[in-house]
């Protein structure tokens, strides 16, 4: 489909303007007047607003505003209650001795009901707009009055915070006032969707996603350079690799994975690598947490600061950085140094893997001696040449390849002739033996060399190597950052841009789209190549220029409608889309019916469908996807239902240990005698509560308290708020909200209200088994989970879900060992050692599992670049290895059986103690 038509399409299907909000106290949302703006006093209504915010840290639902529209006026024909900011900003509250301090943490902004940009950016122009003693200042009370003016609302006198607001007619209160946002709408996007469908877009990766074949690689991703490998500062699995490697120069690139599987650990790897290339990336998320917490991530991790532009309250110290001005720049002769340290810490780490894979390649032709060892005299006496000191060479020549010119195919027929006049072999041996016979004498030379070498023990150049590889992520990451700065990045017109987004981003929101749309994109994308920020804020903010940056990612795509996501992706080159379609999806408010028109009459197929194709769907059509299926985040018990329920067993669990295997993670409360009363369920309630302070007795902290229904949401969020002071809030790290507002979130203990009774109607039961609602709820918990219901047996999902909860799956014993590792396994039982043979962690299988060491008895079928693989996974996953090969105790399983019985009894005491601690 041509891009004209798409955003012809969704502009018609978009909605035309945001929702407006003209009571903030609806629905009993609390609202506190405040005597100084900068300063809370400490009384029950302000605590009980520092509790609600620290309950919903992750969404900045408190504000101040400065001057409030106050009193009743007919909207539409109809009376309405008003109370309305003219001027306002997320804030935060912080104790002192004598009571709070409001702190920011967002962006000043002019009611949205100023529809002139223009003019609001004007206001918010206005000089020491918002600081301290603003309001007191000469000329507020006629700037409030213009703002006043210009909502189209007829305003009547202007009162103090104690005045008399009226039954009819409105008054303008000039005071500043603490109050609760709790649904926030983004701006209406059907004019913008128009104007960007007079653009070209034809090379951006709007074109690609919607199948437009003339989109190309972006002219800094490194075309034709994906045999290259992945050198990152994060540590990455093979999967995540791929990823990287295909964001280098794939027009779309699409992954997913099971909730904990590092898929923002996978963003990270991916934009560095994009920036460190020379290119630029925009990330958009879901929600202003969201951009936070990757902008927290990324800055874990050396490279680029990401410039944060939205509403976003953790950008001060690139505000400040800008401020300050640039340097000039890392020059180039420190970044060649720094790529020529990790040239050489890279040569480092390919020599001690080299050194480790000839140690298994001999190990593992050591191991085949037996199967040879009847036929060595016939297979010496038919190529004695193989038995030789010559071996090595007769290799060498056996090994040269015929290429496609004539030379190079007679050079190969040289070498085999040599090769076969060194074995000796008459004419008449077939090729078969002369293979075999050389497999042989690899045999016995490997185990001539491990029994005069005392076998192979590779714990000291596994830790060496491990060490390298670490070294080497350093390196990687200080040379990255040292790229991201480099000078030649920072241009004349590139400082001018910095200075000018500097000013920008101290400004308000409407004033900084102004900035932003005016100044010149390119230099700035060059020198400050990462930018973070919600979707919404990126066609809010962002200028509208086509492939701006070179990689767009998307993240929760499925969770985003095509209508928002078309203009994030019409600024970027390429896009990573990265999704979970087994998790809540976007909710569409357009009909069925508008769809069906509005697709017929532009003769559009049904990937424009925006009610139920997501962006996540709609890139799954335009390319692969990759598949992250590894989970880091939670004890089996906790994800091995939904892994088998919503994943189909796609999932690999790297949480496992015998240790964890055992652990109890989900409890399930009975609550009897329970009953509803519009929508809540009291004696859940009060279950909840219980819970919580039991948790938090037991040492968990980060406690999430959540329902799948909003009234009984609003009725635990009540409860916690009554029953605790805002500082055991803070403490405990509590949140609690529905299953919606935990979408993309985690907690340490989770704690889940069904509010379900038996007699309830099998609409509101359906809602609770909804498998992508299902599966949030319980994917939540990264250590314990409880679940509070007054269902008495439910079938269904809900009923295996609470059988599966009784008790942790016992995994089946893995497959039965053999030859060497048998001998081992059972001499280790007959020193009373507890052994698990064949355990998988993951896609890995250890030998034998003995406590928390994994013991491996030879080399992995697949050869020994798969076991160089099994290593890294399961030492990142932090298992002590140690390999239990035969020759590192000339084949006597009994000392062999002791020194692993004592490490592991050595691993358990260490454990120990570090648990009493």
């Amino acid at each position: 489909m041509q891009p004209r038509t798409v955003l012809a399409v969704l502009a018609e299907l978009a909605p035309a303007a945001a929702e407006r909000i003209l009571d903030v106290t609806r629905g009993s949302q609390p609202m506190v007047w405040l005597e100084i703006a900068e300063k809370a006093p400490r009384e029950k209504t302000v605590e009980r607003l520092a509790a609600l915010d620290a309950l919903h840290r992750e969404e900045r639902i408190l504000h101040r505003g400065w001057g409030f529209l106050a009193g009743r006026a007919e909207i539409e024909g109809k009376p309405r209650k008003i109370r309305l900011p003219l001027l306002s900003q997320p804030v935060r509250l912080e104790r002192s001795l004598l009571g709070y301090r409001v702190v920011p943490a967002g962006d000043v902004e002019v009611t949205p009901l100023v529809a002139d940009p223009e003019l609001a950016a004007a206001f918010e122009d206005a000089p020491g707009l918002a600081t301290p003693g603003w309001l007191e200042a000469i000329g507020s009370g006629a700037w409030l009055r213009s703002v006043a003016d210009a909502t189209g609302f007829t305003v009547g006198e202007m009162i103090g915070p104690k005045g008399r607001i009226p039954a009819e007619g409105l008054v303008l209160v000039a005071a500043p006032a603490l109050f609760v946002v709790r649904d926030v709408f983004g701006g209406g996007l059907a004019d913008s969707l128009r104007s960007w469908a007079g653009r070209d877009l034809s090379a951006t990766a709007l074109a690609a996603v919607y199948g437009e074949s003339g989109t190309g690689a972006s002219d800094t991703g490194a075309t034709g350079s994906d045999h290259l490998p992945v050198l990152s500062p994060l540590p990455l699995t093979g999967p995540q690799e791929r990823v990287v490697i295909r964001a280098r120069s794939e027009p779309v690139t699409v992954v997913s994975g099971p909730p904990g599987s590092g898929k923002s650990h996978t963003v990270v790897a991916a934009a560095l690598e994009v920036v460190d290339r020379g290119g630029s990336v925009l990330v958009a998320t879901q929600s202003p947490h969201a951009a936070e917490v990757l902008a927290g991530l990324l800055a874990r991790y050396p490279g680029s600061t990401p410039v944060l532009f939205g509403d976003a309250g953790g950008r001060a110290g690139l505000e400040a950085e800008l401020a300050a001005g640039a340097d000039q720049g890392v020059e180039a002769g420190v970044i060649r140094s720094g790529r020529a340290r990790v040239k050489a810490a890279h040569a480092a780490v390919r020599g001690r893997s080299s050194e480790i894979v000839s140690a298994l390649d001999i190990e593992r032709a050591a191991a085949t001696l037996p199967e040879h060892q009847p036929r060595l005299p016939e297979l010496s006496a038919d190529v004695p040449g193989a038995f030789t000191d010559a071996l090595d060479r007769i290799r060498a020549l056996l090994a040269v390849e015929p290429g496609t010119g004539w030379w190079s195919r007679r050079r190969a027929r040289s070498a085999r002739r040599k090769a076969f006049r060194l074995l000796g072999a008459a004419e008449s041996v077939p090729e078969e033996i002369v293979s075999e016979a050389l497999a042989a004498a690899t045999a016995q030379r490997a185990a001539a060399h491990l029994a005069a070498t005392g076998g192979t023990d590779l714990t000291t150049r596994w830790a060496a190597l491990h060490d390298a590889e670490r070294e080497l992520r350093e390196l990687v990451g200080q040379a990255m950052r040292d790229g991201a700065r480099s000078a030649e990045r920072w241009s004349r017109d590139a400082r001018r841009a910095a200075g000018a987004l500097a000013a920008a981003l101290r400004a308000g929101r409407n004033r900084r789209r102004e900035l932003l749309a005016r100044m010149e994109a390119a230099p700035l994308v060059r020198a400050l190549p990462l930018w973070i920020g919600t979707v919404a804020d990126v066609e809010d903010l962002l200028p509208p220029e086509p492939g701006l940056f070179d990689l767009v990612v998307i993240d929760e795509a499925s969770h985003v409608d095509q209508i928002r996501a078309a203009p994030v992706l019409a600024r970027a080159r390429r896009a990573l889309i990265v999704g979970d379609p087994r998790q809540l999806r976007f909710v569409s408010f357009v009909s069925d019916v508008d769809v069906t028109q509005v697709l017929e009459a532009h003769d559009c197929d049904e990937r424009l469908d925006v009610r139920r194709v997501s962006t996540y769907d709609l890139a799954t059509s335009a390319a692969p996807v990759t598949w992250l299926a590894e989970h880091h985040r939670s004890v089996p018990h906790l994800i091995d239902f939904p892994a088998r329920r919503f994943y189909g067993g796609r999932v690999s669990v790297m949480t496992r240990t015998p240790l964890a295997d055992a652990t109890d993670a989900i409890d399930v409360l009975h609550i009897p005698d329970a009953t509803l009363v519009k929508g809540v369920n009291k004696a859940e309630v009060a279950a909840a509560l219980a819970t919580v302070e039991r948790l938090a007795a037991a040492g968990h902290r980060g406690i999430g308290v959540i329902s799948p229904f909003r009234a009984q949401a609003e009725a635990l969020e009540a409860a916690l708020l009554k029953a605790l002071p805002v500082e055991r809030i803070e403490e405990l790290r509590l949140r609690v909200g529905t299953v919606h507002a935990f979408q993309g979130s985690e907690a340490d203990a989770v704690v889940v209200s069904l509010a379900l009774l038996d007699g309830d109607s099998p609409s509101r039961r359906r809602f609770v088994t909804d498998p992508q609602l299902f599966n949030v709820m319980v994917t939540r918990a990264r250590r314990k989970l409880v679940v509070l219901t007054s269902l008495t047996g439910p079938p269904g999902l809900l009923g295996d879900y609470l059988r599966h909860a009784e008790v942790p799956r016992e995994f089946g014993p893995g497959a039965e060992p053999s030859g060497w590792a048998a001998d081992l396994a059972a001499e280790l039982k007959r020193l009373d050692v507890d052994v698990r043979p064949g355990y998988s962690v993951g896609p890995w299988t250890i030998d034998l599992c003995v406590g928390d060491v994994g013991v491996l008895c030879a080399v992995h079928q697949d050869g020994t670049g798969t076991h160089l693989e099994r290593q890294g996974a399961l030492h990142r996953a932090g298992w002590h290895l140690t390999e239990a090969f035969p020759s590192r105790w000339h084949g006597d399983v009994r000392r062999a059986a002791l020194e692993i019985a004592v490490l592991a009894e050595g691993r358990r005491g260490a454990g120990l103690v570090r648990r009493v601690r």
